[in-house]
């Protein structure tokens, strides 16, 4: 969790969030819900925990998920929405993706060896 205080964390339209923002865990979460999203899955907190657990190889305790959760979903990179009276769903917002999709194109480019548009 990054010692910046909840307020300053809150997405505007002129402070966007950057990768660099984020702790790493909190980058696995929003792979583990874009996964979950992309195989037309319910990205409920047991399912992120699930593939969350899976990659890591290791359990994850619902105290380091959830802040987590409500941590990017301060920042504007997810919406919380409730599934029913005891589970939320979390879907990736637009800046999120657009996040996701920026890190992938950076990680893609270092591997395939700089500019080859």
């Amino acid at each position: 969790m990054s010692s910046q205080s909840t307020q300053s964390k809150k997405c505007t339209e002129s402070n966007y969030p950057r990768w660099t923002d984020l702790t790493a865990f909190e980058g696995n979460v929003l792979y583990a819900i874009a996964r979950l999203q992309g195989d037309e899955e319910t990205s409920y907190g047991l399912a992120i925990k699930r593939v969350l657990q899976d990659l890591y190889e290791t359990e994850i305790n619902h105290g380091r998920l959830y802040p987590a959760l409500d941590d990017l979903a301060e920042y504007g990179l997810i919406e919380k929405s409730e599934l029913d009276k005891r589970t939320n769903e979390y879907e990736l917002t637009e800046v999120g993706y657009h996040l996701l999709r920026e890190r992938i194109d950076l990680l893609a480019d270092a591997v395939v060896g700089g500019d080859s548009a």
